[in-house]
């Protein structure tokens, strides 16, 4: 099974654990509960979970619970009979409805209100719902993956999350890092996210001057892996050379870390095209793996044949000029990886 699709790139350690857990978690149907910071790409984890479970070719039905208002929500997630409330000219199937077989992501679900929470509860534990203004329950088939930037077990000490419902959402916890404790992984996933902006603009590849690489690494990315892809866009729009400059830098970013020349070395690139070369594998390294050199070379090409593909948003015929072969090339590849493609 591989998890390079998630679209979440990096090096930093606690990444490769959070995925050798969800190689495992995926084929069940135990509920998951992932936190961090918004912006650290927590649906992309949660529809990487859905797509290498046994219910990927079920509905994936996703759910901001703090982008709802409170009285609309239980409608939206357990649906409302003909007359219900004001404006229910027709009944309608809710959210665990529409997800039969399938599964229903949760996200921010610690904004939800503390009376609603009572009826999640009950969906975890029965596996039952009511529609607003029905008189019967109905069963359903559908596995919860809930996902939150709160910290519930402090929102439980405080009263305002149930602990009933924490301890059965918190079955399996992955945490993904903000990417301020990732700063190895800044410039791979700002070089990552320069391919790919710079590859459908049909633009000459942009690179960073060692400056830029210097801020980046240095900046605290409050918003997270999602302000590094929006800044990502917009140097590759803006920039009209072939190298980017501290000048083309957002104005905020340039103040929070101060004087370039005061900022510390950049710490050394590990297996990464780099401005010195490439460090390539040895022995030692295919042993330590317990590796074969066909098994290694076949996980390198899988692993580029998804970057390209995630790269070209599923785009074939960009993917196999990102990857510098013909498009009749990759299809034979992908046939013979996953022969139904």
């Amino acid at each position: 099974m591989n998890f390079g699709d998630t679209g979440i790139i990096g090096q930093y350690t606690s990444l490769a654990e959070m995925f050798r857990i969800l190689e495992k978690v995926a084929p069940t149907d135990s509920t998951v509960l992932i936190t961090g910071e918004s912006g650290t790409g927590k649906e992309l984890l949660v529809r990487a979970l859905h797509r290498h479970s046994a219910r990927a070719d079920k509905p994936f039905v996703p759910i901001n619970c703090g982008a709802i208002p409170k009285e609309l929500l239980e409608s939206e997630l357990f649906g409302h009979e003909k007359g219900a409330f004001t404006h229910a000219l027709k009944s309608r199937p809710g959210r665990f409805e529409m997800a039969e077989g399938g599964t229903v992501f949760l996200d921010e679900i610690g904004e939800m209100d503390i009376l609603l929470q009572v009826k999640i509860l009950r969906v975890l534990q029965e596996r039952e719902i009511e529609r607003v203004g029905g008189s019967g329950t109905k069963k359903i088939d559908v596995r919860i993956v809930a996902a939150t930037n709160r910290n519930l077990e402090q929102d439980v000490a405080t009263g305002h999350f149930r602990e009933d419902l924490f301890y059965r959402l918190n079955v399996i916890p992955l945490h993904l890092p903000p990417l301020r404790e990732r700063d190895e992984d800044v410039l791979l996933l700002m070089e990552h996210f320069l391919r790919r902006f710079c590859a459908v603009k049909k633009r000459a590849q942009l690179v960073l001057a060692q400056d830029v690489e210097r801020i980046l690494a240095a900046y605290s990315w409050p918003g997270n892996v999602r302000e590094l892809e929006n800044l990502a866009e917009r140097l590759s729009i803006l920039c009209d050379g072939d190298e980017a400059h501290p000048e083309d830098l957002p104005a905020k970013m340039l103040a929070q870390v101060g004087s370039i020349s005061n900022l510390p070395p950049l710490k050394p690139r590990v297996n990464a095209f780099q401005r010195g070369g490439f460090t390539w594998p040895t022995i030692s390294n295919l042993k330590e793996l317990h590796l074969g050199m066909k098994d290694f070379f076949d996980i390198a090409e899988e692993r580029l044949l998804d970057e390209a593909l995630n790269m070209a948003d599923g785009v074939k015929n960009q993917a196999a000029e990102i990857l510098g072969i013909k498009r009749t090339t990759l299809i034979e590849k992908l046939k013979k990886r996953c022969p139904e493609e």
